[in-house]
């Protein structure tokens, strides 16, 4: 296995994205937290509250002789709406805004190509408005988030809007698939 690289995405809800990779060929770990805001160290009850500035974000930790960080970023895409500002379905406010947190220029300019091209294919009726911002500290959230609905499927939200983003992921990425 080749080294490892990380990546951090935000695509509403830490727990459908978290749900998402953790089926992705080539992902080591997925680990559920917060990025981007200004009080350290903030509580999932912090962040929740949507003053503290964080994203519910994932950091993705992948082989890139597997996965590429730009096939990484087309799921991260086709797995959420990043054309809804500051919410993905009943979720609100900024703490679950679409973002990639870039670590360096290249994964800045890749995900601006895959924004562009997106866009330029015409994938979706309404203008992406992911943000792009320089990634900032992570901060893991509590453990109860992490591997959040392979712990908890019949929890009513997990059945109505995690299950059904797991179920479009592995009918269009059947190729990406861990093997079970």
């Amino acid at each position: 296995m080749s080294e490892t690289k990380t990546a951090i995405i935000a695509g509403g809800c830490f727990w459908c994205t978290e749900a998402v990779f953790l089926g992705v060929k080539g992902v080591t770990k997925v680990e559920s937290g917060y990025i981007g805001g200004q009080v350290p160290d903030p509580t999932y009850k912090q962040v929740c509250g949507g003053n503290t500035g964080h994203a519910e974000a994932i950091r993705v930790t992948y082989d890139p002789a597997q996965l590429s960080y730009r096939d990484l970023l087309g799921i991260f895409f086709a797995t959420h709406d990043p054309t809804q500002l500051n919410r993905q379905g009943h979720d609100q406010g900024t703490q679950y805004r679409s973002a990639v947190f870039y670590q360096n220029e290249q994964e800045q300019q890749e995900a601006q190509a895959v924004i562009g091209e997106i866009t330029a294919q015409g994938v979706f009726d309404a203008p992406i408005v992911t943000t792009l911002e320089s990634a900032t500290t992570f901060y893991e959230a509590e453990s109860y988030h992490q591997n959040y609905y392979a712990q908890n499927k019949l929890q009513p939200y997990c059945v109505a809007v995690i299950t059904p983003k797991v179920s479009k992921f592995r009918k269009q990425f059947t190729e990406r698939l861990v093997s079970v």
